[in-house]
């Protein structure tokens, strides 16, 4: 990790561990949340079995099969203990497999077989790419350039934040990118001597900064592992290809539209108690000291570029798949010549948790559709849907998208429970897939409400704002993204033939 004094390292930002509820700050001290207590581990582990065995022992909805009701029972202990962190999350993860075959819902090759897809190792490759960018500085001469050009006045450094940390994490997983701009902004209240809790303008930044990085996570594919797992489900259960620039025909407008969107909202909510935020020009004495672009730095940006081409250049050419270009990506980063880090510092930026989530998702997604209880959730909240207008459709499984978050505040599960049994029942009623489960692939990162999900938890850990400081304007924002999906879907998807 790059140091000095907005570096990451310096602030103890845990950047990949999606669900880190702790971090050290400099002093070595634990910050946020701290690790969940035995109490809480033992209540977490005790409910999980005790709604298992109840759901196992009842007679279930004569419309579930027997497996279905015993996958619900996985389903429900997995969730609770990813929830609760009762076991690690990486844990629960792989408990989730191994419990496919104990309960009599799939056999073991069958299980392991739909834990490991083309998904993961997309997650392994962002997760090497970004640790070079971070690594290199490249993080710190972005965000210490771009806010350099902010000037002093508050409102516009609270812009300045969001639009760096929304560009980052169109090509960069959301949680980095929230980091990065989270250790900028924690140097400032210091250095501004800001009270956590009391400062509307802390408060307005540490909520934007998260905002932005869900809002630039679906610009692109490559933004976030939960638009890859999304294509990749769609895919898979409905046989519909979504190539890099269609998803981006659609995702870049949504950027567009939702980032001014969400900074006027927060400004409303939370108008910053200055005027000017003098501490600025620390920034600007701080990037002076960087000196010219470095070789490394160069190679980095290099490898990134040619990336980028390759991925729009595979909406035309099919040998060009998203995931082999950032696995190729990722290795150049190793060749002699290149060497841009060691793989001891990978291996420590890598997000183990969240790669064994992905496994696990995708596991407990195939099995939900094999034993019918995926369809069985679409039919009872979403039944009927063939008979609204496709303007209806994208409305209403957007809203509910949103809305489950509160239940699930996890996008890859979101993405495995909706997306196969609503591509499935799309094509059993001569319906287009994509018109079902493509708004939940863009909604799967609406997790505006409440500081749940990986992204808010982030900044949320600092302390600087409450849980419900984040609901009203969530919850105003989660409305504009509905209607913003929803117009830009059924206005742009005929232009590229999803809809």
């Amino acid at each position: 990790m790059h140091g000095g004094r907005f570096g990451l390292d310096s602030l103890g930002v845990e950047t990949s561990r999606p669900f880190a509820r702790r971090s050290m700050n400099p002093s070595g001290q634990t910050a946020g949340y701290p690790p969940p207590t035995p109490t809480l581990a033992i209540i977490g582990t005790v409910a999980a079995a005790l709604l298992a065995l109840l759901l196992l022992s009842v007679s279930g909805p004569a419309a579930l099969p027997a497996e279905g009701q015993r996958m619900a029972a996985i389903f429900v202990v997995v969730l609770i203990l990813w929830v609760t962190e009762a076991l690690p999350v990486g844990m629960t993860s792989l408990l989730a497999v191994v419990l496919l075959p104990i309960f009599g819902v799939a056999d073991l090759p069958t299980a392991f077989s739909t834990f490991v897809s083309p998904v993961f190792f997309f997650v392994l490759a962002m997760f090497i790419i970004a640790q070079a960018f971070i690594s290199s500085g490249l993080d710190r001469r972005f965000s210490l350039w771009l806010l350099s050009k902010a000037g002093t006045e508050s409102r516009r450094v609270v812009q300045v934040f969001m639009v760096g940390t929304c560009l980052i994490s169109t090509i960069m997983s959301d949680v980095p990118a929230t980091a990065i701009f989270m250790a900028l902004a924690v140097g400032l209240f210091e250095k501004m001597r800001l009270t956590p809790g009391r400062s509307t303008f802390a408060k307005a930044l540490m909520i934007g900064i998260p905002f932005a990085a869900l809002i630039g996570g679906v610009a692109t594919p490559a933004g976030s592992s939960i638009n890859i797992l999304g294509i990749f489900f769609i895919q898979e259960y409905g046989d519909v290809t979504v190539r890099f620039l269609d998803w981006m025909v659609i995702g870049v407008p949504m950027v567009v539209v939702l980032l001014p969107l969400s900074t006027k909202i927060l400004l409303w909510f939370y108008p910053p108690e200055m005027d000017h935020v003098t501490a600025v020009g620390d920034v600007v004495t701080e990037r002076s000291r960087l000196g010219a672009v470095s070789g490394r730095e160069w190679r980095v940006l290099i490898i990134l570029g040619t990336m980028i081409v390759l991925w729009v250049l595979s909406t035309w050419f099919e040998s060009l798949d998203v995931v082999l270009i950032s696995l190729l990506g990722a290795i150049t980063m190793f060749l002699p010549g290149m060497r841009l880090f060691t793989w001891k510092e990978v291996e420590r930026g890598i997000g183990w948790e969240a790669l064994l989530m992905v496994g696990g998702v995708t596991a407990l997604g195939a099995a939900s559709v094999e034993t019918g209880l995926a369809q069985w959730l679409v039919d009872g909240a979403l039944g009927g849907l063939e008979n609204w207008s496709a303007l209806g459709v994208v409305a209403l499984v957007s809203a509910f998208t949103v809305v489950i978050h509160l239940a699930l505040p996890i996008g890859p599960v979101i993405n495995s429970v909706l997306i196969p049994p609503l591509a499935i029942l799309a094509l059993s009623t001569g319906q287009n897939p994509a018109l079902y489960a493509l708004p939940v692939a863009f909604t799967a990162s609406c997790a505006f409400l409440l500081p749940l999900d990986a992204v808010p938890l982030v900044t949320y850990t600092r302390g600087y704002y409450r849980m419900l400081d984040m609901f009203v304007p969530g919850a105003i924002l989660s409305v504009c993204w509905v209607m913003v999906i929803t117009v830009l879907m059924v206005w742009l998807g005929p232009m590229v033939g999803l809809l």
